[in-house]
């Protein structure tokens, strides 16, 4: 089993899948379509990459505002988790994605990618971002990010 992860955005999905021993994520692709409200394409690519690499549970990064609250882009964010969880029959994790458009931008930078090339890989890169938090907290051994003594909390 393998874990996916991925960075919902208006027009993009970044997608990361996890190794088989779910210790790294790897970026494998950018969904991309026209119109933010056209998602019958995205669902389908999800649901073949899903079945490709065996994947038994998904990581989808929340994009919280600065201050913690909850904005517009969460709402859809959690339309798209209950369509996701309806489609695929699998659990769907939020994970807070707070800095991580900027964190891979920085490590495209460092990685000396020109300015001007990074949109291209920028949501694939973020989606491997929070997967990767979320496989190495999985890791530690902690409860579940969003549950305070077994109850939601987000």
């Amino acid at each position: 089993m393998r874990i996916m992860g991925l960075d919902f955005g208006s027009k993009t999905v970044g997608v990361a899948i996890s190794d088989p021993l779910m210790i790294t994520a790897q970026g494998i692709e950018i969904i991309r379509r026209e119109k933010e409200n056209k998602l019958r394409k995205t669902y389908a690519r999800i649901e073949e990459l899903i079945g490709e690499y065996e994947v038994g549970e998904i990581v989808l990064g929340y994009p919280k505002n600065m201050n913690n609250t909850i904005g517009e882009r969460c709402e859809k964010t959690e339309a798209f988790k209950d369509d996701l969880e309806r489609r695929t029959g699998l659990k769907v994790v939020l994970w807070d994605e707070r800095l991580t458009t900027v964190a891979a931008d920085r490590a495209m930078e460092m990685s000396g990618i020109k300015k001007g090339d990074r949109h291209e890989y920028v949501d694939e890169i973020a989606a491997v971002f929070i997967l990767q938090g979320y496989l190495e907290y999985k890791r530690n051994g902690s409860e579940e990010p969003g549950k305070k003594n077994g109850k939601d909390s987000i």
